[in-house]
């Protein structure tokens, strides 16, 4: 399963809502470390696709969710469990500590 696009919109229906975790990532186009991290979290994606879902969030195009969680720089990945935010990364990361972060955060 590929990472799925969130919008200010469906942000209650795809991550709050979602049976299972979600990774939330929050990017923009622009930004080189967001590119970088891109790949390494589509292959969490399908790797994990049993355990967790990963989304990415366009903070240009939807800046209100990311300002309701104080999202001051990116990348900056949120995990949601159960509807609460309850883990935060920033920065471009190796996947492995990605993975990492996802199996504490869950465990």
């Amino acid at each position: 399963m590929a990472t799925i696009e969130v919008t200010d919109a469906s942000f209650e229906e795809d991550v709050i809502k979602s049976d299972k975790p979600v990774v939330l990532d929050f990017w923009a186009p622009w930004c080189g470390p967001c590119k970088a991290i891109g790949p390494s979290l589509e292959e969490i994606s399908d790797e994990m696709a049993d355990k967790i879902t990963v989304a990415k969030l366009n903070i240009d195009e939807n800046p209100n969710t990311g300002t309701h969680f104080s999202v001051r720089g990116i990348p900056t990945m949120l995990l949601f469990n159960n509807g609460e935010a309850v883990a935060t990364k920033v920065g471009a990361v190796s996947k492995a500590a990605i993975v990492e972060w996802i199996e504490d955060s869950i465990a």
